[in-house]
């Protein structure tokens, strides 16, 4: 089992997909239990099965925009 920060945390989470390659979900963690994560990111909401996660971590915020 992988540990996750609170809800409202940004998060990136690595899992497999059907295919058996890699991918990242990189975002705003929704909720978790033990059979799903969801994370609210740039591709919108993606529900992943906690049996799929290969890794998963806390990140900083994004860094803030820069001036034109």
């Amino acid at each position: 089992m992988v540990r996750l920060p609170a809800p409202g945390a940004r998060v990136v989470v690595r899992y497999l997909l059907p295919t058996g390659q890699a991918t990242d979900a990189l975002g705003e963690l929704l909720s978790a239990d033990a059979e799903t994560v969801v994370v609210d990111g740039k591709r919108g909401v993606e529900r992943i099965a906690v049996a799929d996660i290969i890794a998963a971590k806390p990140v900083p915020p994004p860094p803030a925009p820069r001036p034109r």
